[in-house]
């Protein structure tokens, strides 16, 4: 798979960006385009930054030094909530589900920012609400679909009766409800065997193949996963990048091996 060569304009640039906790650099003047329609693996050793720079690219830190804009936008100033409606969601390295609710519950969740929240619509404004919770579920159910049609089928059984891999297939599905321009994955195979890792990849790679106006950045440790659906990656080191470039230039490049990889070429 190969789409950045088709992304001509940028969609997410970072200059200077600097994140500091007490006087340790999260991130350090870091400098970072991503074009649109492209899958970005952003790659690196634990405590490099990588789930750093996702919360501040989402509003939940709000960096100490440089500039961050999306689509053209601004993005500093922006809490979560505004940002995702901008149209960046993201999920987490740790399961932000709700257990006890539904599947369709916690896709609600995610598409909050579109749902009527009015009391005069939902009380009394009754034919129209029955539309759009009809509207909402079909749409629930056509995206699960992409994912598995058994999770379509059980739209609403509660989450805890499902394994990992469709936990994390509903986490993806609660982030892509709302439509998004960009999508961050923060670890998305964690906790999974290789071979619900293989076939959660399969789904993420469907999704950027029907998805054309959706560009997403995965950060992962597994490197079969970064080779086969990244167009492009990023290396980060105590905050800084220290590479840019294809999957295999990274995996020859000197300083991605001594940082990431204890001097060991990666496993082409």
């Amino acid at each position: 798979m190969n789409r950045s060569s088709e992304a001509s304009a940028r969609l997410l640039s970072c200059q200077g960006l600097t994140m500091h906790f007490g006087g340790l650099a999260a991130l350090d003047s870091l400098n970072l385009d991503v074009l649109k329609g492209e899958v970005l693996g952003l790659v690196g050793p634990n405590g490099s930054g990588k789930t750093t720079f996702f919360n501040v690219i989402t509003g939940i830190y709000s960096p100490t030094e440089g500039a961050v804009r999306f689509n053209g936008q601004e993005l500093q100033g922006l809490g979560p909530q505004k940002i995702n409606r901008c149209g960046i969601a993201r999920t987490f390295q740790r399961s932000r589900l709700c257990l006890e609710l539904t599947i369709f519950d916690n896709l609600m969740i995610g598409d909050h920012n579109r749902l009527d929240h009015g009391l005069i619509g939902n009380i009394f404004l009754r034919r129209k609400f029955q539309r759009d919770l009809e509207s909402h579920v079909e749409r629930s159910r056509q995206l699960l679909k992409t994912f598995s049609g058994r999770l379509a089928d059980n739209l609403f059984a509660r989450v805890s009766s499902f394994p990992m891999i469709d936990r994390r297939r509903i986490e993806i599905c609660r982030a892509l409800i709302g439509g998004p321009r960009l999508l961050l994955l923060d670890e998305p195979s964690a906790g999974m065997t290789h071979e619900e890792t293989r076939q959660l990849m399969d789904d993420i790679l469907e999704v950027a193949g029907r998805e054309q106006n959706i560009t997403i950045i995965i950060i992962e440790h597994e490197m079969n996963v970064i080779k086969r659906i990244t167009d492009r990656c990023v290396v980060l080191n105590f905050g800084r990048k220290i590479f840019e470039g294809t999957y295999d230039e990274m995996t020859r490049h000197a300083d991605v091996q001594a940082a990431y990889l204890g001097g060991k070429e990666v496993a082409a």
